[in-house]
């Protein structure tokens, strides 16, 4: 049995999957938790848990709102294109965005290094492979079953790559009038609030937190 921490995991996905195992896992967020076991929750800053306890394994999910490429133009002036990135002004509309991104910079890499032994970050595309390195590989829901697209990359130490166990269909996409094409599930959020979106979107489809459980327990 090993001690493990899910760091930013409200939605205890992978907690529960690794407590069917026998592992001492706890879900870590400053919010409430949604996956039903209070028990195994720490409500609290994700750096004081980990000074808890001697963990054997860290496992995160950084918030990508300010990580993830797709956000991208809301970081500069729409009129200022045309210039060079240092020199554009920023959105009227979000004008503490840049800040915003260096604070999540930062606590991206707060946690990768963190004195634990092993290791796993989750995030999907996003600037992370520039500003720091390429992850250690993407992974895809329907790599384990579930037949839906969202490309995640988890950036590991000491823990081997995650193998597919299940590969099916990519699942529906939606093609807009414009060309851009995105899954049907991501495009059918849209009906929700912006922060609905957020947390659902957020949450780890059940073949890859099986799996993550699986795969890297086993190494423990």
């Amino acid at each position: 049995m090993a001690l493990i921490l899910l760091g930013c995991e409200e939605s205890q996905a992978v907690t529960i999957e690794l407590r069917k195992l026998g592992h001492e896992a706890y879900s870590c967020d400053i919010r409430e938790c949604t996956g039903g076991h209070p028990e195994w929750h720490l409500k609290m800053d994700l750096f004081e848990a980990i000074k808890l306890k001697d963990w054997d394994l860290l496992i995160a999910f950084p918030p990508c709102t300010y990580l993830a490429v797709t956000g991208n133009k809301w970081y500069y002036h729409p009129d200022d294109k045309h210039l060079p990135y240092d020199q554009r002004r920023p959105h009227p509309k979000h004008p503490h965005r840049r800040e915003k991104r260096e604070n999540a910079v930062k606590f991206f890499m707060d946690i990768a290094n963190s004195d634990v032994d092993r290791i796993a970050i989750e995030n999907p595309v996003g600037i992370m492979s520039t500003r720091w390195r390429k992850p250690d590989q993407y992974v895809q829901p329907y790599y384990f079953g579930d037949p839906f697209s969202k490309k995640t990359g988890l950036w590991l130490k000491n823990l081997p790559k995650l193998e597919p166990t299940n590969i099916v269909d990519v699942g529906e996409y939606v093609t807009y009038e414009s060309g851009k094409r995105m899954p049907k599930w991501y495009a059918d959020l849209y009906k929700l609030t912006p922060e609905e979106r957020a947390v659902v979107r957020s949450k780890t489809f059940k073949g890859l937190a099986e799996q993550m459980a699986k795969q890297w327990g086993d190494v423990l």
